[in-house]
């Protein structure tokens, strides 16, 4: 499992559709996600544990998956002087 944000972007227009169908896809899903919304940030955002990023995109209903962007998050342990991703 790792830890993953996720990112679903929707525009101006369809605000009140994307709420309406986080709401509908799974009623919690509307309150676990926060929503930049009313600071002109049409993005909801969520923090899920998941197998994979296919699987943490899975949090966002369907109809918005095309345009979520998720990335796996790391917490770097300070005594680590070394980047295994980069060496």
């Amino acid at each position: 499992m790792g830890k993953f944000i996720v990112m679903s972007s929707h525009s101006v227009e369809d605000c009140q559709k994307a709420r309406k169908y986080f709401k509908e896809y799974h009623a919690g899903f509307l309150t676990h996600f926060e929503w930049g919304c009313y600071d002109n940030d049409h993005t909801a955002y969520a923090f899920v544990d998941a197998k994979n990023h296919d699987h943490a995109r899975l949090a966002v209903p369907p109809l918005f998956r095309n345009k979520t962007r998720v990335v796996k998050l790391t917490t770097f342990d300070p005594k680590q002087t070394s980047d295994p991703a980069h060496e």
